[in-house]
């Protein structure tokens, strides 16, 4: 039946495919959506079966201590799925339970029936396979049908193994680049952004490190600072516990207001992820940290093959932005990555490599949303 809405089972298990979730859902007016996501996709319409911070976990010791919820939510998403008949799978980000519900689905009679039946899978963001573990590139074209990527040079390293993959450019670079900060007085506070992550584990290795900093500049006698914790669902009500116990007191705000905040920023220090690239694009200086688990950490130096974690590092082959990562990510070397971005020489050069970046980001076909929203369409009709 022509007026027969598309039923798409989607899902989301961190904020930064939450926001791309429900952009692609408000861009399908013709279709129903089920599945799991956080607030942006509620607010655009979906029921999530569970709360998406029961996905938000990563490095191999956390994922073991959740492993018990991480099993309840896959067989119940498996169930849904098959229950709900969907007509394709879309999911974004959060590649293991992906990859494991699928994985159930095909074992399952109910989830082969629908298979068999012509049910695709297609999930958005590709790994970085050209930075570690590029045997996962074709464990990618076993399990799904159609992969979108954000960058050209992705795609070769998926479709020599037979997996239709697309470029749809950066999803946060729309309504990003080219947004400039407001000019300031000499009498405005200059804002220290702290981003301590989304997931609860980095957030509760990186939250004590940013109290110290804090502290100390405000100590050492660097005066007119103002310090804001953009928050998010998952995590917010742990950061506020802890800044609660803080002498020097930040502001905290939701993270549907941190593209205000990180435009007045003067100075970012955040975990390393999505953020960082979000301020690349909005040409602010920042400093990026990571701390994992020390078993975690091990792992991921065996097998790392890039000499940078931050993607405007990665995409301009140099360090614009400072990196610190797992036993470096201390307060005393984020203090001296401040003290020499208060260096009007340091932050201009800094800036002036993030504006050369800017065409990097976006593709000229098209929003991501709208083209991923595109294919899933095509792909089911």
């Amino acid at each position: 039946m022509q007026n027969k809405k598309i039923k798409v089972f989607i899902i989301a298990g961190e904020v930064s495919g939450d926001v791309l979730g429900a952009r692609i859902m408000r861009e399908m007016p013709d279709a129903e959506f089920v599945g799991v996501g956080g607030e942006n996709m509620i607010a655009a319409g979906l029921q999530s079966l569970f709360p998406m911070s029961d996905l938000s976990v990563m490095g191999v010791i956390e994922v073991v201590a959740h492993a018990k919820t991480l099993t309840r939510r896959i067989r119940q998403t498996v169930d849904a799925i098959i229950s709900t008949r969907p007509d394709i799978v879309l999911t974004i980000d959060s590649p293991g339970f992906a990859k494991s519900v699928i994985k159930q689905i095909k074992k399952t009679p109910g989830g082969r029936a629908l298979v068999a039946g012509g049910l695709k899978f297609h999930h958005v963001v590709a790994p970085q396979v050209w930075a570690w573990r590029a045997g996962r590139a074709k464990k990618y074209a076993r399990t799904f049908d159609k992969l979108y990527a954000f960058f050209d040079f992705e795609i070769p390293y998926f479709t020599k193994y037979g997996l239709d993959t697309v470029a749809v450019g950066h999803p946060i670079a729309d309504g990003l680049i080219g947004r400039r900060a407001p000019r300031r007085s000499s009498t405005d506070e200059k804002i220290i952004t702290l981003v301590p992550g989304s997931r609860m584990s980095e957030v509760k290795r990186l939250m004590p490190i940013f109290r110290d900093v804090a502290h100390q500049l405000v100590a050492n006698g660097y005066s007119g600072y103002k310090f804001v914790i953009p928050t998010v669902e998952t995590t917010a009500g742990y950061v506020r516990d802890q800044v609660a116990h803080w002498d020097v007191k930040p502001e905290l705000v939701p993270s549907s207001k941190r593209y205000d905040i990180y435009s007045k920023t003067y100075i970012a220090i955040v975990a390393s992820g999505t953020v960082s690239a979000e301020l690349a694009m909005l040409h602010i200086p920042a400093i990026v940290m990571y701390k994992m688990n020390p078993i975690t950490t091990w792992l991921v130096r065996q097998v790392i093959r890039v000499n940078w974690v931050s993607l405007v590092n990665i995409l301009l082959k140099r360090g614009i932005y400072p990196e610190y990562l797992g036993t470096d990510a201390t307060s005393e070397n984020i203090l001296d990555a401040v003290q020499q971005l208060t260096i009007p020489s340091v932050r201009e050069k800094m800036i002036s490599a993030l504006k050369s970046a800017d065409n990097l980001w976006r593709r000229p076909d098209g929003a991501p949303a709208a083209l991923i929203a595109d294919s899933v369409r095509r792909a089911v009709k």
